[in-house]
């Protein structure tokens, strides 16, 4: 593949009803996002995992069990179970499944989803006694005035996090300019991140020990909050975008607490409002930075629900969580995967039916039975070809192949040739013309079908109608309806 593996092609897979990429790239991706963390890159370890679990479930596609959507379902059910495990969380691993993967609550994929979400936090509870991530004592939100600051807490958070996706995404293309051999890409990062860590050594790795400090009133002073999270952003931006193996979640989760806590550290010293104490806010912040990076909102509330047992710590990140992915989603966009997703052709702003017509190229479409003529033909021999095929219309090529225009009978008068008689196309699709936009595009046009060129060089590639658009619209929408509402 030439790249790491993560999420976003997970839900390329699932979306697009796709392959996983060759099990040895996704095991050898998997090795080196071990390495990387093994080695303290400032990436995370989520993502990895979620690939592994979509990886391992994605061995159901090569089982002809004559099942629908079992493929789909199968990576699912590993996207789930990983989730699960990681956290201690079987429902956030349920919801974000759901919510990030198969971004649909069909019943045929919720039970056996939730069966292997279950089963995720029984073996890592039961067999290998896994302790939670953090542990915190908090009585509740003291004050009603709290929860006005939870929420100015997810603007701030928001504007983080869309700063760091921007960085995440920008920093990549900027060292491929400045360092062209992509083999000394991670060996310049992997140098500045250990010469920051001789003076900064928390910048090292996923950070759960920091993140577990975070929530300790007192574990860093203010300064140290700020040169934290500039260079977790920095490094983590610049890990990732050298080329080390790892995702963004646990960086993410770190970055958040940090900006919580120094949020609480602001408001509660230099502003002297009354507050509940610096975890809350720790906890909040982690959330509303992780949610608008992965775009999971619902899985973040609950992974704060499973993992603290607390209903008002729950109810306080709830309020950061919403107002971060209310501001994320207007500057930036659903999530960091969505954006990765977009560039490379897979646009889900406006939803899966139209990212799906969006894949369907009309070239794709083309009519075996359109008639085309040369543009030395005489009129008449083309109007009798016409009649036979029962077309209206028929597509005039020059000696190259490249589209003349389009010849209608009963506009030869005074012209030797259809070339002279053939008026320019008055839509013309290209090659690279894919089925959502030709629908808005086919809006006014009335014709037989519609002339399909290379953009470049102008050759004809053949014609597609407009019921053959429609066609593909219908077909698709049919097949999401039946995903999404599809029960055992």
């Amino acid at each position: 593949m030439g790249r790491p593996l993560g999420p976003p092609d997970v839900i390329r897979a699932v979306q697009f009803d796709a392959a996983l990429p060759d099990t040895r790239s996704g095991l050898v991706s998997t090795a080196t996002a071990a390495l990387s963390l093994g080695a303290g890159a400032s990436v995370g370890q989520y993502g990895p995992m979620v690939y592994l679990g979509a990886l391992i479930g994605g061995v159901a596609r090569r089982l002809r069990l004559g099942v629908p959507n079992l493929a789909v379902i199968a990576v699912s059910c590993g996207v789930a179970a990983a989730i699960s495990t990681a956290f201690n969380a079987p429902i956030a691993g349920l919801v974000f499944a759901h919510e990030v993967v198969l971004r649909h609550y069909a019943t045929q994929a919720f039970a056996p989803v939730t069966v292997a979400s279950a089963t995720g936090y029984v073996i890592a509870n039961v067999v290998f006694d896994r302790p939670a991530l953090f542990l915190i004592e908090f009585a509740g939100v003291a004050h009603g005035h709290e929860f006005a600051l939870f929420a100015v807490l997810g603007l701030v958070v928001a504007l983080t996090a869309v700063g760091f996706m921007r960085l995440l995404l920008r920093t990549g293309p900027a060292l491929a300019r400045v360092i062209r051999r992509a083999e000394l890409r991670p060996a310049a990062a992997g140098l500045v991140l250990g010469m920051t860590a001789l003076a900064l050594p928390d910048v090292l790795g996923i950070g759960t020990e920091v993140l577990r400090f975070a929530t300790i009133e007192g574990a860093f002073g203010q300064g140290e909050l700020v040169v934290l999270i500039v260079a977790k952003i920095v490094l983590t931006a610049l890990c990732i975008g050298a080329g080390f193996s790892g995702g963004v979640f646990s960086p993410a989760l770190l970055i958040g607490s940090l900006t919580g806590a120094l949020f609480w550290m602001l408001v509660s010293g230099a502003g002297g409002v009354a507050t509940s104490g610096v975890a809350v806010y720790a906890i909040a912040g982690m959330m509303a930075f992780a949610s608008a990076v992965i775009g999971a909102p619902l899985s973040c509330i609950l992974i704060v629900f499973e993992l603290t047992r607390n209903y008002d710590v729950t109810i306080a990140a709830m309020v950061a969580v919403v107002f971060s992915n209310l501001v994320s989603h207007r500057l930036f966009g659903r999530s960091l995967f969505d954006m990765q997703l977009a560039g490379r052709g897979f646009d889900f702003s406006l939803g899966r039916d139209r990212a799906r017509l969006a894949a369907l190229r009309v070239v794709d479409l083309v009519s075996d039975g359109a008639v085309t003529a040369d543009a030395q033909e005489a009129p008449g021999a083309v109007a009798e070809r016409l009649a036979r095929h029962d077309w209206r219309q028929a597509f005039v090529t020059d000696d190259e192949g490249r589209l003349v225009g389009v010849f209608t009978p009963g506009t030869e008068a005074g012209h030797a040739t259809v070339g002279d008689a053939a008026r320019p196309a008055s839509l013309v699709f290209h090659e690279d013309t894919d089925v959502s936009s030709a629908m808005g595009q086919l809006r006014d046009f009335i014709g037989d079908a519609v002339p399909v060129t290379d953009r470049q060089s102008g050759r004809y590639l053949g014609a597609v109608s407009e019921a053959a658009v429609m066609s593909a619209w219908v077909d698709q929408s049919e097949r999401l309806r039946k995903e999404e509402n599809a029960s055992l």
